[in-house]
């Protein structure tokens, strides 16, 4: 089987979720570290201008956004089992409800040392003011969200030491998230935040000590090489009740629906309940299929 290869950066929060997914299935992988800011001249010829950190690569197939990634790692490798119940409903309330308040709480707190080209390509991103003094402002607001958020963890975590009982699953992985990066970021109004939740700081412990699997270097330069080599896997199969009114092989453009909507342009390959796959000719990384969820991503006819 090729090798799993994610594109990541160390304080990145979504690329934490995914590392950890890999600690628990204690898988093997292939770190290449991309740059926190554009340019990312050794990742856009894998995505076709997707800029968010983290993508998966495997040989020639290419996986935009965490999401996309832990059912891909789910689907390959099965066990442990880490997707239950409400797991993905969970997983979307981390990503964005729960993940916009804690960006508020820690730039609150950190915004004024943050350097201005951050700013800047964050600004790009987001397609907004990056707005310091607005976050202070509203950082008690976010603060207070940011522990009730906290306090369902605590109530969740009655039944046994993880969300969904003796072991952990995709809705601990999402949560911890959040929990991980305002611990890394803000250490002292995290201690705050988590008084007198005691069972979330043991269950914060305890994710921490799964660890990311099996973690080896590769260069950029390295990846290009192995999709170069490669062909992308055949696709998975299509929703034939798909409500779209998207045909295989039409032109299409993916983008995000909240923030980094760089559009992707490609030929549809599949478009599965939660998947899109496209096809983009590389030049001389031949043709790549770079895969999307759907939940959170506009798919239209290009």
């Amino acid at each position: 089987m090729a090798e799993i290869i994610l594109h990541h950066y160390d304080t990145s929060p979504f690329s934490e979720k995914v590392r950890v997914m890999l600690g628990i299935k204690g898988l093997a992988w292939r770190s290449v570290v991309q740059p926190v800011i554009m340019p990312k001249p050794e990742l856009i010829p894998l995505t076709g201008g997707y800029r968010r950190i983290p993508v998966m690569q495997i040989g020639a197939d290419v996986y935009c956004d965490s999401q996309v990634i832990v059912a891909e790692l789910d689907a390959r490798h099965p066990e442990p089992a880490t997707v239950r119940g409400a797991d993905w409903a969970v997983n979307l309330w981390a990503d964005r409800l729960w993940f916009q308040a804690t960006v508020a709480v820690v730039f609150g707190e950190i915004g004024e040392a943050v350097p201005r080209a951050f700013i800047q390509d964050r600004e790009q991103l987001s397609g907004r003011p990056f707005d310091v003094a607005a976050m202070k402002a509203a950082a008690p607001f976010a603060r207070a969200q940011w522990r009730a958020y906290a306090a369902w963890l605590e109530k969740g975590l009655s039944g046994g030491d993880y969300l969904g009982g003796a072991s952990p699953s995709l809705g601990d992985v999402a949560a911890y998230m959040n929990v991980w990066w305002l611990w890394g970021a803000a250490p002292t109004i995290a201690e705050r935040l988590l008084q007198g939740l005691d069972r979330v700081k043991d269950w914060r412990a305890r994710m921490a000590a799964i660890g990311h699997g099996r973690r080896s270097e590769m260069t950029g330069g390295e990846a290009l090489q192995v999709a170069m080599r490669a062909q992308p896997a055949a696709p998975p199969d299509s929703d034939p009740a798909d409500v779209s009114d998207l045909k295989l092989g039409d032109a299409v453009v993916v983008r995000a629906d909240d923030y980094g909507r760089d559009p992707v342009e490609g030929r549809l390959v599949a478009l599965t309940r939660d998947r899109a796959v496209v096809a983009r000719e590389c030049g001389e990384l031949d043709v790549l299929h770079v895969h999307f969820p759907r939940a959170g991503y506009v798919l239209a006819r290009a």
